[in-house]
C-alpha cells in the first residue's frame, strides 16, 4: 500500500477579473481551448461534463469583459453551423496561457511543495 503524502500541493491559479466578474480564468479558458479543437461549443461543452446553455453562459460573461467577440458562432447544426476562436479569442488564450506559465515559474518551477501550517502561520 503506497504512503499517503502529508505535504501539499502547490497549484497557483491565474484568474483576470473586470470589476466582479471573473473574465477569464482555467475553466473559461479549457472552454475555450476545446472550442478552438473541436470547432462545437456543443463538442466542447459535452468534454468538459457542462451543458450547452452552461458554456454559452461563459462565453457571454467573458464577451462582456472585453471589447471584442472571443468566439464566432454559426447556427445550423452540425451540418452547417460550428464555432472558432476569433483573432481576438486566439490572442486571449495565447496571451493566459504565457501568464499562467509566469505564475508556475514565480513559484520556483515546483510542481509540490510541502509545507506545514502551524497556529496560522505558513512555514516553507
Amino acid at each position: 500500500m503506497p504512503k499517503k503524502s502529508t505535504g501539499f500541493v502547490l497549484r497557483p491559479r491565474l484568474r483576470v477579473a473586470r470589476g466582479k466578474e471573473i473574465a477569464l480564468g482555467p475553466g473559461k479558458v479549457e472552454l475555450l481551448e476545446h472550442i478552438a479543437k473541436t470547432g462545437s461549443i456543443t463538442e466542447a461543452a459535452e468534454r468538459m461534463q457542462m451543458s450547452y446553455m452552461r458554456a454559452w453562459t461563459l462565453i457571454k460573461t467573458m464577451e462582456a469583459c472585453f471589447r471584442q467577440p472571443l468566439v464566432e458562432a454559426r447556427r445550423g447544426g452540425s451540418a452547417r453551423g460550428g464555432a472558432t476562436l476569433t483573432k481576438a479569442g486566439t490572442e486571449v488564450l495565447k496571451l493566459y496561457r504565457e501568464m499562467d506559465a509566469a505564475c508556475v515559474r514565480a513559484t520556483g518551477n515546483r510542481s509540490q511543495v510541502e509545507f506545514c501550517i502551524c497556529y496560522g502561520i505558513i512555514l516553507m
